[in-house]
């Protein structure tokens, strides 16, 4: 259970950290059908000189792959989703989803470092993001992977949350586009405080649906950085009515808005 500090924490910087959240047995497991996945692409794991770009993509695993199910449906978890979100307003889904990025040692830039927010919905022809967090109740990063310094941490703009709701906040239900919205929350969050996603496998950083992020590059560590990040669907739109009633996500929303 997050304690009352971590979630005035969170509601303050737009993020917190759950340390040890999912076992290491079972994350190694993760890492073991990556690893099955990119083997099968000629990226293999005891041989660097097959690591030829900075970053390889896969769909994150769901049928049939019990380490996955586990690590998503980790009880703390869960129950930091209920503090955050709220019982009952989130999918409870058995597994993670999301796509897994794989960092490696390269000195190439990777193409996908620019600072952005999340887009949480499809609009039948763009996706998009809006003030209400159609769909996205947190983006969690599970590290699959020790990420220290060295090791293409994503970066995050610490408050920054805030920033992104004040921008979308004028376009009402409906929402901005990532073309729409990114140069406004980057200019609007860019003297906001960088602190780095790093930390043992195993942590999970839960992260205000609005959070600015970026990945890092380049990678100058010695090892793979494998993190998975899936969001946590909103069953309904915030209805951004009643601050009283309203847990942190939402509540950092009605903050940001109203101050």
């Amino acid at each position: 259970m997050l304690t009352d500090g971590e979630i005035a924490s969170f509601m303050r910087d737009g993020f917190v950290v759950v340390r040890g959240a999912v076992p290491r047995p079972v994350v190694d497991a993760c890492v073991d059908v990556v690893w099955e996945e990119l083997e099968g692409r000629g990226v293999r794991r005891a041989d660097a000189g097959s690591w030829k770009a900075p970053v390889e993509r896969i769909v994150c695993p769901e049928e049939g792959e019990p380490a996955f199910a586990e690590a998503g449906t980790a009880g703390v978890l869960w129950e930091a989703y209920d503090q955050l979100i709220g019982p009952d307003k989130w999918w409870k889904r058995e597994g993670m989803g999301g796509t897994i990025p794989v960092r490696f040692p390269h000195p190439a830039d990777p193409g996908d470092a620019g600072w952005h927010i999340e887009t949480s919905y499809w609009d039948g022809t763009d996706w998009r993001a809006n003030i209400r967090s159609r769909e996205r109740g947190l983006l969690s990063l599970f590290l699959l992977t020790d990420v220290g310094a060295d090791d293409a941490p994503t970066r995050i703009r610490v408050g920054s949350h805030a920033d992104a709701a004040r921008v979308l906040a004028p376009a009402g239900d409906d929402g901005l586009t990532m073309a729409e919205s990114g140069p406004p929350i980057v200019e609007a969050s860019a003297d906001r405080r960088v602190v780095e996603a790093t930390g043992s496998a195993g942590d999970v950083y839960l992260c205000h649906p609005f959070l600015v992020h970026a990945a890092s590059w380049p990678h100058r560590g010695i090892s793979p950085r494998i993190i998975t990040q899936p969001g946590v669907a909103l069953l309904e739109p915030f209805t951004l009515t009643d601050p009283t009633a309203a847990h942190p996500v939402e509540a950092a929303i009605l903050a940001a808005i109203s101050g």
